[in-house]
């Protein structure tokens, strides 16, 4: 079945044309793991794409019988493929000793039949064990010395205010102004700073085709033989990596630390009239945000609001989500934006409030590249309905402002399971030959807000009642388990299954503040009347710094000619500073628990080779059960506690040290490697289709030798009707 839609659309691939595109880029205030930098939103026109869309499809037409003889041409030659389909099932942050625990108590029994069947093990993660990081790894067979990513966020080496650490994304200066409007003259380019080749771009040059559903650092998208839906880094519609709306009668003048807007409504205390405030219009002087009219009418007696986005009406009942909502912003003439949200009333009562989910990319008509081709999403859209594209689609800020609730987090986190699980049978039940590589997330959302229930005197348990959801992880596995037997079911005996964690889970009881750490003993100094308050270091005295941490486990040394205003001198000096340093932070103590705080600091000098080595933290922290960077240090506050107790519902975390939590491995055949990593499984899934790794990959095979299990796909000749078009899931 072929995912090309049989009419084309001006939804097909709205950033074709060059006439309209312009970039906003937010430096939004990130407050978490999963907070960077806004990311920025293209706005593209629609002129002129049904005739681009139209001239683009006859020239493929025509263009077929060529591309068709130069594929047979070049086509590259496999030894004898070991299976016919893989299959990967990634469950974010499933941790071992929970796995194991569930397991040995009869509560996985597809886990334990797949274990029996083939094997299981731990796996061992990357440093840190971070989810960018991690599956990096898994996709490319390298270590991140070699593919770039050693954290959600990096740092501008000249101003040391910190940037998305996965893509870049230019901007527009050149514009042809008529009157009140301004028309961008380029497009700006948007680049994904992984490097290296994941493997199913290198199968893809064996005309093998592989699909891959929402595996993170692939935004944007991959080009290669096959279909993808990017992931994580992928913006909302405002530039950011998830903002909320909340839409109130109540008076406040704070402002949410993570990830929200509060919007205060004025009017009766039954109707109100107020906008929606989208990304910014580049087309008008001036840049003003676009809006959208937003009417609220309150039925009490009925217990129903009334919501009207721009003339057209919503009933919403208190407590409920809505299904995605279309919204669709009118930037110039012909020119429109649209976004998709789930809203739902949260208060109607003395006081009025409306929660508003972040605004994501609509999949339908995207107005980024998030799809590989760029009508993918166009076609699962159609297929499934509207479904999350935002990189972080669960909205765990909303939950830690307690702006929404245990069970609104639960229900957006296996809403975007059931949609991901859709998407995935779509793909497996199309695919003859190749790979299909899906990473569902609910596993890792689950754990991080969920883990205060998990583990008695919890801080961020203290005043939260969790009698309803204490069970929320065990039931995330259990669903887990469901999913993995609906796979299996499905299996052919030429097919090769691996169920994998990037890393496992630990608590986060308590926050360490490094950079208040690296003032107080001399490593980083403020300006002169400064008190380190304010976020992003933006009171440091550069002059006077030696190393100052930045991400969720880097220290960067301040070096001459690297930094903008560096210090150190690279070479003897800095290796002398980064050995300083480890003798003093590795078995740090937290004396107010009398627990270790930090078990080990590592040289990235000792862990990392390959040419990127001089983009990484210079020093990886590992931090010990319990225990993760602190808040404030994440935003680079330097003043307040070494040590603070972690109270937010984000409860559980994994950035720590990398030996306490690796991820779990299931293979429905045995693997000859017992002490598997994620990088081995890049070349072993090369080999699986008859394919030598590059030499520069670093992961080991997982097989020596075919597994007695699998009977060996046949081998093909090159130019057969199989090679020709590989599977039958792909596009024309």
């Amino acid at each position: 079945m072929s995912f090309v839609p049989s009419t084309p659309s001006s939804r097909l691939a709205p950033y074709w044309p060059l006439l309209a595109l312009t970039i906003v880029v937010a430096f939004a205030a990130p407050a978490e793991a999963y907070v960077g930098p806004g990311a920025g939103i293209a706005l593209l026109s629609s002129v002129g794409v049904v005739l681009i869309t139209l001239l683009l499809a006859v020239a493929s037409i025509l263009a077929w019988p060529f591309r068709a003889l130069w594929r047979l041409l070049t086509l590259k030659k496999t030894a004898r493929p070991w299976a016919r389909r893989f299959i990967s099932v990634g469950l974010d942050g499933k941790d071992p000793r929970i796995t194991e625990r569930l397991m040995a108590e009869g509560k996985l029994p597809n886990l334990t039949k797949l274990a029996a069947q083939g094997c299981y093990h731990t796996i061992r993660t990357t440093y840190p064990s971070m989810t960018p990081v991690a599956w990096s790894s898994y996709s490319t067979g390298v270590n991140p010395g070699k593919h770039n990513i050693f954290d959600f966020l990096d740092r501008d080496r000249k101003t040391y205010l910190p940037v998305l650490s996965s893509a870049e994304i230019g901007t527009v200066d050149k514009f042809l102004r008529l009157g009140k409007w301004k028309i961008p003259l380029r497009r700006p380019e948007i680049r994904l700073l992984r490097k290296s080749r994941p493997f199913w771009s290198i199968l893809g040059d064996y005309r093998i085709w592989s699909t891959v559903l929402r595996v993170p650092i692939t935004f944007p998208p991959d080009r290669f033989y096959g279909a993808e839906l990017s992931a994580m880094s992928v913006p909302d519609l405002l530039g950011s990596q998830g903002t909320f709306l909340l839409f109130t009668t109540r008076r406040s003048d704070a402002k949410f630390k993570e990830g929200g807007q509060r919007v205060e409504l004025e009017g009766t205390t039954d109707r109100f009239s107020t906008v929606i405030r989208g990304p910014e219009n580049a087309f008008l002087e001036g840049d003003p945000l676009l809006e959208i009219p937003l009417e609220i009418e309150l039925d009490r007696a009925a217990k129903q609001v009334r919501v009207s986005i721009d003339g057209e009406q919503h009933l919403l009942v208190p407590g409920e989500l809505t299904p995605w909502v279309t919204l669709t912003f009118k930037a110039a003439p012909t020119v429109k934006v649209s976004g998709i949200t789930r809203m739902m009333v949260t208060e109607l009562g003395d006081h009025f409030s409306l929660y508003m989910s972040p605004i994501n990319i609509d999949p339908e008509s995207p107005a980024m590249p998030i799809a590989h081709p760029s009508y993918y999403s166009t076609y699962m859209a159609k297929k499934i309905g509207s479904f999350a594209t935002l990189g972080l689609a669960e909205d765990t800020w909303a939950l830690n402002e307690e702006v929404t609730d245990d069970a609104t987090f639960l229900q957006q986190s296996y809403d975007i399971d059931a949609e991901r699980q859709e998407m995935f049978f779509a793909a497996l039940d199309t695919l003859d030959r190749g790979s299909l590589i899906t990473v569902f997330d609910g596993t890792d959302r689950i754990q991080h807000m969920f883990w205060r229930y998990l583990e008695e005197g919890h801080p961020a348990a203290a005043g939260r009642d969790g009698a309803a959801h204490h069970n929320a992880i065990e039931e995330a596995y259990i669903h887990n388990d469901k999913l993995v037997g609906k796979v299996m079911a499905k299996l052919r005996k030429d097919d090769v299954l691996m169920v994998v964690s990037d890393h496992g889970f630990t608590s986060f009881r308590r926050g360490v503040n490094l950079n208040g750490w690296l003032l107080a003993n001399g490593y980083l100094a403020l300006k002169p009347g400064c008190e380190g308050s304010t976020e992003w270091l933006r009171e440091v005295d550069w002059s006077k710094t030696r190393a100052y941490a930045q991400g969720l486990t880097g220290i960067f040394l301040n070096i001459a000619g690297r930094e903008g205003e560096g210090i150190v001198t690279p070479g003897a000096e800095a290796a002398a500073l980064r050995k300083e340093l480890i003798a003093k932070l590795s078995g740090l103590r937290d004396e107010e628990r009398d627990e270790v705080g930090i078990n080990q600091v590592y040289d990235a000098h000792e862990v990392y080779d390959g040419p990127y080595l001089v983009n990484a933290p210079d020093l990886i922290v590992g931090y010990n059960h319990g225990y993760r960077v602190s808040w404030d240090c994440a935003t680079g506050v330097t003043s307040g506690s070494l040590f603070e107790d972690n109270l937010k519902a984000w409860s559980g975390d994994h950035c720590v040290d990398p030996k306490i939590v690796p991820g779990v491995f299931f293979c429905n055949h045995a693997i000859d490697n017992h002490d598997p990593a994620l990088i081995d499984i890049a070349p072993t899934v090369l080999r699986l289709f008859g394919i030598d790794a590059p030499d520069y990959m670093d992961g080991k095979l997982l097989f020596d030798a075919p597994p007695a299990t699998l009977t060996g796909a046949p081998a093909r000749a090159p130019g057969s009707s199989a090679d020709a078009e590989g599977s039958n899931d792909h596009a024309a």
